[in-house]
């Protein structure tokens, strides 16, 4: 009986995830969480800066603005807040997953987290979408070149990104467990049907479809490319690499996100060995900042599209050097 006590007692020990493997320890992964704090750390060091430096050169070096150029500006607006909230994320991993700043800064943070995901991977395809009718249909293409038609394809994606986001206030909180206060995610909502449904429903709609758009606009692109008549070498070099880094970004940081997030789920209402759960647990983990990585691909994503963005920031990098030394 004391052996049976003392396991039930480290069981309840466990970290905030580990409430949906009921059956199993994982005493382990409180090591491999910690790295999240690392990660999460290098990314918003490298990134936080870097999305205010696009966001400066966009407003102050990039008038007058086209199409392209307003939706990468609110593409590094979404960027930046979620960067923002890294720290929140850095502190509850290093602290072992201890919340210490209430049930609102908990439901803030998540959706944050969701709406700034969806947003970032719709403003992607809108982009991939942009360039497909630029490169397809060059000579019809005068509509997308207008401001205005950038400005209501933005509108739509921050409505739709906060549509989509909007249950995780129902469905996300924070709770008391051994005197440690867990920020639950949606894998972890006490409403386990629910958040299967939506679950589902928002990877469908929300990152398998614009998956399937983002693939096949820059297949068509790449094979046009290649076999029409654009003679231009840099054209087509930068057109390729424009299409290996966003497919880069879609298949390498989000889609494994996506995918154990929905196993996860999955996986408390179809119990398998404790051995299958912890593997697929510890994948999980490291796709969230895998799932984060994206800004940095965005970032590359700013100098390899053009448009002049090399020529700006240096000239705002070289302006704010002359302020400095004068």
């Amino acid at each position: 009986m004391n052996t049976v006590s003392e396991d039930l007692a480290n069981f309840t020990t466990l970290p905030s995830h580990a409430d949906t493997f009921k059956n199993c320890t994982d005493e382990e992964f409180l090591q491999i969480k910690s790295y999240l704090s690392v990660l999460y750390s290098i990314i918003f060091l490298v990134c936080f800066p870097g999305n205010i430096i696009v966001i400066f050169t966009y407003i102050f070096k990039m008038r007058p603005w086209k199409s392209s150029t307003i939706i990468m500006l609110n593409l590094a607006v979404t960027d930046l807040l979620y960067l923002a909230t890294l720290p929140f994320l850095i502190h509850y991993s290093a602290n072992g997953d201890n919340w210490i700043f209430g049930v609102f800064m908990c439901k803030f943070i998540r959706f944050n987290f969701y709406i700034n995901l969806y947003s970032s991977i719709f403003f992607l395809t809108c982009f991939s979408i942009f360039r497909y009718i630029v490169v397809i249909y060059p000579m019809s293409c005068f509509f997308v070149r207008k401001r205005s038609w950038a400005v209501v394809a933005c509108t739509a994606v921050w409505v739709i990104s906060l549509v989509a986001a909007s249950p995780l206030n129902f469905l996300i909180t924070s709770k008391e467990n051994q005197n440690r206060s867990i920020c639950m995610d949606l894998t972890t909502s006490e409403d386990l049907e629910t958040s299967r449904w939506y679950n589902w429903l928002l990877t469908a709609f929300a990152f398998f479809l614009p998956l399937l758009i983002v693939t096949l606009c820059y297949i068509v692109i790449i094979y046009t490319l290649a076999t029409g008549p654009h003679n231009h070498t840099l054209y087509k070099q930068k057109a390729r690499k424009l299409a290996i880094l966003l497919l880069v970004v879609f298949y390498f940081c989000f889609l494994p996100f996506h995918v154990l997030r929905g196993t996860q789920i999955e996986l408390r209402l179809h119990p398998v060995s404790c051995v299958t759960e912890n593997q697929i647990y510890a994948l999980f983990i490291v796709s969230m900042p895998l799932a984060a990585l994206n800004t940095l691909g965005n970032l590359l994503l700013y100098v390899v599209m053009g448009d002049n963005f090399q020529q700006a920031i240096l000239s705002l990098l070289k302006l704010k050097t002359n302020k400095t030394t004068k």
